[in-house]
C-alpha cells in the first residue's frame, strides 16, 4: 500500500471525500484504504472519479 498525507476523492456525483494519514491501494477494482486509526473503506471503481494525492517530503 501506498502512504499519503492527505488524500482527495473525487466521486462520480461531483462529491468529494477527504482523508489524512492513509494508505492505499488504486486499482480496477477500486480504492482501498486504511486510515491510521485502522479503518478501512472501499470505494468500487464506478465510484471514483479521480483522487489526488499529497506527501510531504522527507
Amino acid at each position: 500500500m501506498i502512504s499519503a498525507d492527505e488524500l482527495t476523492v473525487v466521486h462520480h456525483d461531483d462529491s468529494v471525500s477527504r482523508f489524512t494519514d492513509v494508505r492505499y491501494t488504486l486499482n480496477r477494482d477500486g480504492l482501498w484504504l486504511v486510515t491510521s486509526g485502522g479503518v478501512e473503506r472501499h470505494f468500487g471503481s464506478n465510484e471514483v472519479l479521480t483522487t489526488h494525492v499529497r506527501r510531504r517530503a522527507a
